[in-house]
């Protein structure tokens, strides 16, 4: 077989050419989506945690009826582990409304790609702590997999597509990147 295209009139770096832009437009393509699934959720969270959508958060509980979204989760018996009565400490009005405000900011940003760096290191600090919160190192963890479960997952996905500019693709990224504040503030892509 290679010597049968080796002796074709093309190159190889030609046909290499050919293929490259194919595999390279299918990449930004799959990691654009990605970045909206992602984005997707934590606007998804936001949604139901603030209306009661019914999905993880009944009507009762959303926070537009009284509702506490981190409390309710802090203090609730699914944070387990030696960090609990830590994260009892913190559960208060302010952890709902730095919790809600991450939950809108993380899911916008991220959905339209832009501040994507911010939003893929605010997303994965708290995906940690609630990684930590829901300490699955046990056998009665809530998770199948001792080490990683979806919150890991959901910060590496944030930590991929901040790290491969996806917001450039089916997104406001290049007209982010052009603004003179993000010009001269790097961090802000």
């Amino acid at each position: 077989m290679t010597a049968t295209f080796a002796t074709t009139s093309m190159p190889i770096t030609a046909a290499a050419a050919i293929v490259r832009p194919r595999t390279e437009t299918a990449s930004r393509y799959t990691l654009a989506t990605l970045r909206l699934a992602t984005g997707f959720i934590f606007l998804w969270a936001f949604l139901d945690k603030t209306f009661g959508l019914g999905f993880s958060t009944p009507i009762e509980r959303a926070w537009i009826n009284g509702g506490t979204p981190s409390q309710g989760f802090l203090m609730s018996e699914a944070v387990t582990g030696p960090l609990k009565g830590f994260f009892a400490s913190i559960a208060s009005p302010l952890t709902d409304v730095l919790f809600m405000a991450g939950m809108l900011g993380i899911g916008l940003a991220v959905m339209l790609g832009v501040g994507l760096r911010i939003s893929a290191i605010a997303g994965t600090v708290i995906m940690v702590l609630m990684y930590l919160a829901e300490w699955p190192f046990t056998a009665y963890a809530s998770s199948t997999n001792p080490l990683v479960d979806y919150h890991l997952i959901y910060a590496l996905a944030l930590i991929v597509v901040a790290a491969t500019a996806a917001g450039d693709t089916w997104g406001l990224g290049k007209i982010w990147k052009t603004l003179p504040v993000v010009r001269t503030q790097n961090w802000l892509r």
